[in-house]
């Protein structure tokens, strides 16, 4: 998985990730975005130095653009997961790392969509969403450049809970020369492009901490698609 990129026009062509295959083309289908407070697109230099020191916290969202789940019509509804884990996400030294985490569902929902749209989250997040503390309710938009995850720039919104915003990768962000996806998204996607990540904040209750995580390349933007379940 790990294949070095050397150009802003490599990390755009080749860091494509794939990591659903087959997937039959009825379900639920949408954009997904990613921050976390460690680089997921760097160089093991960078990363070794962040290993255990950063990276415990994260904010994902999904945004449903068509779909039923548990026989619920999800579409133009979206969802989030926060969560703050013992070690830092996605470290192969720990396998096993637990996390508490906090889901903020769409406030536009009605009462049998929070619930469909709670079951969807924890379906997709499986481990990392399995200890939820805490369920919020807040208006959630998530805009792409576009409309394409290649620009890199997109924009995540729970309220004034949550908030992702992202641009491309540039060669300004090459800094040894050696990155490469180094964490792959915590979420199964369709496809998926690292982003730098402009804001990664996180002001809610429920983890015991708070943040404003700026200026890292920390993020994803992606698309995703799965059977309806």
């Amino acid at each position: 998985m790990r294949n070095v990129l050397s150009t802003a026009v490599v990390v755009l062509a080749a860091a494509s990730i794939s990591f659903a295959e087959g997937i039959p083309a009825r379900g639920i289908t949408g954009n997904y975005i990613e921050a976390r407070t460690a680089d997921v697109y760097t160089g093991p230099c960078f990363a070794n130095g962040e290993a255990e020191q950063v990276g415990r916290e994260a904010v994902f969202g999904w945004s449903i653009h068509e779909g039923q789940w548990q026989g619920v019509d999800l579409a133009g509804l979206s969802v989030v997961g926060v969560v703050r884990s013992e070690h830092t996400l996605g470290l192969t030294t720990e396998p096993v790392n637990p996390a508490k985490a906090v889901l903020i569902v769409d406030s536009h929902a009605n009462a049998e969509q929070r619930l469909a749209l709670q079951s969807f989250a924890r379906h997709m997040g499986g481990q990392l969403l399995s200890d939820v503390v805490k369920v919020s309710y807040a208006p959630i938009e998530l805009t792409i450049e576009g409309n394409n995850i290649h620009s890199g720039a997109a924009k995540l919104t729970a309220g004034s809970l949550a908030e992702i915003q992202t641009r491309a990768m540039s060669a300004a962000d090459h800094i040894c020369g050696n990155e490469e996806v180094w964490y792959p998204p915590l979420n199964a996607t369709t496809h998926a492009m690292p982003a730098y990540t402009l804001e990664n904040a996180y002001t809610g209750s429920g983890l015991g901490e708070t943040w404003h995580n700026r200026l890292k390349r920390s993020g994803f933007v992606g698309t995703f698609q799965v059977p309806s379940e």
